[in-house]
């Protein structure tokens, strides 16, 4: 499934963003991944952190550091922002956001985890606050319009695959 929308960027420009459903790693054809965001399931409950600077709710996700696979920097971010382990995680798809100059890809997963302990915060001190959810209440948090309906539901779908 491809899905066109756009979004308002911090400069308030309007830019366009193509997502695309994959299976695999092998549909990302090629393209340098500089971001992600994790659909994480600790049982029935979504996780969701909150980046206090922003103000904003979202999964967990972050940037790919040179060297790192999208899968690895999807563990990686999720532990630094959740203390929570990766137990098992497939790729939901990804989008291309087109700048000026430049089109920025991000993956979109859905991952299962557990806790190594409590939350008590980010090392890089951009998540200020991590909650469990009923998924059903995500559009509280977030809302994503419909590639937000559209991820939510594949996530709900897949997780039981994983």
């Amino acid at each position: 499934m491809e899905i066109k929308s756009t979004l308002i960027n911090k400069a308030a420009e309007e830019l366009t963003v193509i997502y695309r459903d994959i299976d695999s790693s092998s549909g990302l054809e090629g393209r340098k991944v500089s971001g992600v965001r994790a659909y994480c399931f600790l049982g029935n409950k979504l996780v969701i952190v909150c980046a206090g600077a922003k103000g904003a709710w979202t999964p967990p996700g972050g940037g790919v550091e040179d060297g790192e696979s999208y899968e690895q920097a999807v563990v990686r971010e999720v532990l630094e922002e959740t203390n929570m382990k990766v137990i098992k995680q497939a790729v939901l798809g990804y989008q291309d956001i087109t700048e000026k100059d430049r089109i920025i890809t991000q993956t979109r997963s859905v991952c299962i985890v557990e806790p190594y302990g409590e939350f008590v915060s980010d090392p890089d001190e951009d998540i200020t606050e991590m909650r469990l959810i009923d998924p059903a209440e995500y559009k509280e948090y977030f809302d994503w319009g419909v590639v937000g309906d559209h991820l939510m539901k594949r996530a709900l779908e897949l997780k039981s695959t994983l």
